[in-house]
């Protein structure tokens, strides 16, 4: 799919509900008129769910092992995060990476244009909002998603690891799933890379000085993260990510497993 469906100028009301606020508002709760089934909305809604995880698998399966970059759609282009996403993009596309951003602006913007100036694959996986954020200018394959989850399943899917750069709640949300993720073994090396120490410190602060210090996680669940202020570092924790894989992927084949990666 390489166009987006009711894609909005930034900042455009959404017209009803998006589909994620029909799905978790309680039965009878007042949200948006819509046409959908008076018996069982939520069983047929299923079909639609399935629907955007089979595009979602059949659009992006083909694509080369790839990076998520997240960040703030609020960064503007003067800001020193947003060159360096693009940098960060650009050296990705030249080690081979496909970059993945939600397509949005800001620095989704910024590692779709880098992308597009390392030659790269440039991709975007939009999702409705209430207040609707065009696709950027620089994504060559974009997605559309009404669902949140189905979005997050494709970040990590597709990706050897993300990469964050500040941002707000949304960029946080995507943080720590992943950490939660990677520290629960449902996903094995994946190098999630925060990038701005100045920005991250403090929360990296908190986790060892608050959370770990209470015993909420362990001090070595600390190291499921790097963080860096260079952009080349940022890719090379990503590329041996790949090798690493790479290498398991070779071995399962010759071990006959059937569980090769790529």
């Amino acid at each position: 799919m390489d166009d987006v469906e009711g894609a909005r100028a930034p900042g455009t009301r959404a017209t009803g509900a998006t589909e994620d606020e029909r799905l978790f508002s309680l039965p009878g709760a007042p949200v948006e008129p819509q046409v959908e089934s008076a018996q069982t909305p939520d069983t047929w809604r299923v079909l639609r769910i399935l629907g955007e995880f089979v595009e979602g698998f059949d659009t992006l399966a083909r694509l080369p092992p790839g990076v998520t970059v997240f960040g703030s759609a609020r960064t503007d282009p003067g800001d020193p995060s947003y060159a360096a996403a693009t940098e960060t993009a650009r050296l990705l596309a030249k080690s081979g990476f496909a970059v993945i951003t939600g397509g949005g602006p800001g620095i989704m913007e910024a590692a779709n244009k880098g992308a597009r100036e390392g030659g790269g694959l440039s991709v975007g996986l939009n999702i409705e909002l209430p207040f609707e954020q065009g696709t950027n200018a620089y994504v060559d394959t974009s997605m559309h998603f009404r669902y949140f989850f189905v979005r997050k399943t494709m970040f990590v899917k597709y990706s050897v690891g993300f990469i964050v750069f500040p941002g707000g709640f949304g960029t946080l949300d995507e943080l720590f799933e992943a950490l939660t993720l990677i520290q629960t073994e449902k996903i094995k090396h994946f190098p999630v890379v925060l990038v701005g120490t100045a920005y991250w410190k403090g929360l990296v602060s908190w986790l060892r000085e608050t959370a770990a210090a209470q015993g909420k996680i362990n001090l070595d669940d600390l190291e499921i993260f790097t963080l860096t202020d260079d952009p080349a570092e940022a890719v090379a924790c990503v590329a041996r990510a790949r090798e690493t894989l790479r290498a398991i992927a070779v071995k399962n084949q010759q071990a006959g497993t059937g569980h090769g990666l790529w």
